[in-house]
């Protein structure tokens, strides 16, 4: 009986701790960021912060052609 109930607080409290799933998941706010930096050429990249916010654990990199110098 002790054990059913502490499997089953350990089960609720990982549940809880996943967090919200959903268009406003960390996961959906990552993939959408990412879509946007890859449109504008770049590539995320981690900044080594972990606020549980996408914008802010990584930047956009961008890889190329985004110089104002003209080769002329």
């Amino acid at each position: 009986m002790r054990t059913a109930l502490v499997l089953t607080a350990l089960l609720t409290l990982g549940a809880c701790a996943t967090g919200p799933a959903g268009s406003h998941s960390y996961q959906a706010e990552l993939d959408r960021l990412e879509a946007t930096c890859q449109a504008r050429g770049g590539i995320l990249t981690p900044t080594g912060d972990q606020s549980g916010r996408p914008q802010t654990d990584y930047a956009c990199k961008i890889t190329g052609g985004a110089s104002r110098l003209t080769g002329g």
